[in-house]
């Protein structure tokens, strides 16, 4: 989702003094946020301050930070893409699926995950399954964040490397600097005052934009509400199949395939320790339920947006090879709105960027590193230390390059099969014991790794094996796998095998 790629923002061509407009606006709105941080650290005097904002969030700041955690710029610049070349089949991940997400958690998961006062979503699977499961479950997740952070740090370096000069490596480590300092300063209290005031930043640039793409007297007669009925109109008569929801091929395999997208989408990101721990940061249950069901059906709002403008870009420029937002972006809005829309980007890829720091930091820290002796009694101490050791693990891995991007499909894949039935079957399930909760993760991850390379041999096996596999996208083989390790638990919970994993454990 958060991921910026290398070349969409070529399309905007900006004068030296324009550049020179845009560097001031970006510091400016660096201190500013920075100064937000400052402000924000004064709020943290204990462990519950710093990962949870001590539970006190209103309604307000709890879905301003749901909101501003999910919308990436590559909500604006991959779902106009997929619009464009695919329709309204190519964003059933996002924003359809991921907007369900937060619906759903908001429906079924918040209340209950809130009234039992955690930190991380691994505090869930000690409770309902014991230490081992705790470990397994950090495990599997902390590893899964860092290829996100690293595709922040990618995309804001790219815009430093773009429009100023600055080479990418610096531009990795400025950017990991900054987004650090203020992530490490006050937490969670940072992190949402300050996705609050993104957010709005970069709703406000996507707006404009959109106001005048529809304002095109080709359009609409210079009207964006008759311009945006023109576009619906004319796609449907030139580009029938891009307004389908459901795919005109029916086979096995598109079918699974299409069930595939939102079954990721809607379950993958409900045990992210991103989405959660704005949940727990609520002052009260039904504040977490109603932010997320707010966010969620802002959010599909919202991200109708960049679908609507990769359609209109069929309508303006329907033989061009284009980046829709970015070209659009060249071609309607003066240079101040330039400025504007390219300060909105940042704001994207920056709050997006502190949620993906602070996620991991928060299960690292807490779940891991407290069973260090030394740092056992210093939950601040490892808490930011933890924040430290993510920033770097990012900027690791964004000097590695562009294979982070299938890193990252990979990570929500994996949250999907190893964490969700644990989590589902914790809340309204009767988990007998640690071996239920931890085969399951175990054996969906196993399961779908498995898929997964079998997947990407082509040809290495009989074409028979191959296809039989294959068919079966390998998020399902990962999910059906969770599900038989489940109840693998159940029926061998109080065996000989559950008080090993505890002596483990606990040793």
């Amino acid at each position: 989702m958060p991921l910026l790629a290398q070349g969409e923002l070529a399309t905007l061509n900006l004068s030296p003094a324009a550049v020179w407009l845009l560097g001031g606006a970006l510091v400016a709105y660096v201190l500013f946020l920075l100064a937000i941080s400052m402000y924000a650290s004064r709020r943290v005097e204990n462990e519950a301050d710093y990962l949870v904002a001590g539970r006190r969030l209103p309604l307000f700041l709890a879905w301003g930070t749901l909101l501003a955690t999910w919308f990436g710029a590559a909500t604006m610049f991959a779902a106009a893409g997929a619009a464009r070349d695919e329709g309204l089949l190519g964003v059933v991940l996002d924003p359809f699926a991921c907007a369900g997400t937060l619906v759903l958690s908001g429906i079924f998961f918040a209340r209950p995950l809130w009234r039992m006062e955690l930190f991380t979503m691994a505090d869930f699977y000690r409770r309902r399954y014991g230490p081992a499961a705790e470990v397994v479950g950090a495990c599997i997740q902390v590893p899964a964040y860092f290829s996100w952070v690293a595709l922040q740090y990618t995309a804001l370096a790219r815009i430093l490397e773009l429009y100023f000069g600055i080479p990418f490596i610096l531009g990795v480590i400025v950017v990991a600097g900054v987004t650090l300092i203020y992530t490490l300063a006050g937490g969670m209290w940072s992190v949402t005052l300050t996705d609050t005031v993104q957010i709005v930043v970069a709703l406000i640039g996507l707006v404009v934009l959109l106001v005048a793409t529809l304002s095109d007297p080709r359009l609409g007669d210079g009207d964006p509400v008759r311009g945006l009925m023109y576009v619906f109109e004319q796609v449907a008569v030139t580009h029938p199949d891009h307004l389908r929801l459901v795919p005109a091929d029916t086979s096995l395999a598109v079918m699974l395939g299409w069930l595939g997208a939102w079954a990721t989408g809607l379950f993958g990101n409900i045990p992210g320790q991103d989405l959660q721990q704005r949940a727990f940061a609520a002052k009260s249950p039904n504040t977490a339920m109603y932010a997320c069901i707010l966010a969620g059906v802002l959010y599909l709002l919202f991200g109708m947006i960049p679908v609507t403008l990769g359609l209109a870009s069929l309508v303006t420029h329907p033989h061009h090879s284009i980046d829709p937002v970015g070209f659009l972006a060249g071609e309607y809005l003066s240079t101040g709105m330039l400025v504007v829309f390219v300060v909105a980007v940042v704001s994207m890829v920056v709050s997006t960027a502190t949620s993906a720091v602070l996620a991991p930091a928060t299960i690292l820290g807490h779940n891991l590193l407290s069973r260090l002796p030394a740092v056992a009694g210093r939950p601040l101490f490892r808490d930011r230390m933890s924040v430290v050791f993510v920033s770097l693990g990012g900027i690791l891995l964004a000097m590695w390059g562009k294979s982070l991007m299938a890193l990252l499909d990979v990570a929500l894949s994996i949250q999907l099969v190893a964490l969700f039935v644990p989590l589902l079957m914790g809340i309204y399930g009767r988990p007998r014991g640690p071996l239920a909760g931890i085969l399951s993760m175990l054996l969906g991850f196993g399961a779908w790794l498995a898929a997964f390379t079998v997947e990407h041999l082509d040809g290495h096996m009989s074409a028979s094996l191959f296809s039989m596999i294959t068919t079966v996208p390998s998020d399902f083989w990962g999910l059906g796998f969770a599900v038989v390790g489940y109840i693998i638990g159940q029926a061998f919970s109080g065996q000989r095998a559950v008080s090993v994993l505890q002596e483990v454990s606990a040793s």
